[in-house]
């Protein structure tokens, strides 16, 4: 039988995508819970964006699936690059430099341990 993944996505979050995946990287493989108590305690203002996710993927496999939450595990996670906002900022002699604000698009797979 094959296994169910159940998909969590953040389209649109402001922050760059090298260094949410940064973050994501510590956490790809692990149960939902230690990913969970992990990212708490990670200094970056962008572990909470994923926590968030990886929180909407276990309440998606929980609610809709039936999974148990406590057997889940991330099995893929990835940050991708979303559209850049680009704003001016004046600069000396009346001249204006580009200021580009980032975002990403994080996706988080979990799926039940197999027992």
């Amino acid at each position: 039988m094959a296994r169910r993944e159940v998909i969590a996505v953040a389209r649109n979050v402001r922050g760059s995508c090298q260094k949410v995946r940064r973050i994501i990287d510590v956490v790809r493989g692990k149960t939902v819970d230690e990913a969970l108590a992990i990212l708490k305690f990670l200094p970056s203002p962008h572990a909470a964006k994923v926590a968030k996710v990886v929180k909407s993927a276990a309440a998606n496999a929980e609610n809709n699936f039936q999974m148990d939450p406590a057997l889940l595990r991330i099995v893929r996670a990835s940050a991708d690059a979303g559209p850049t906002f680009r704003r001016m900022r004046a600069r000396a002699r009346g001249r204006a430099n580009i200021i580009h604000k980032r975002t990403s698009h994080i996706s988080v797979v979990v799926a039940e341990e197999e027992t």
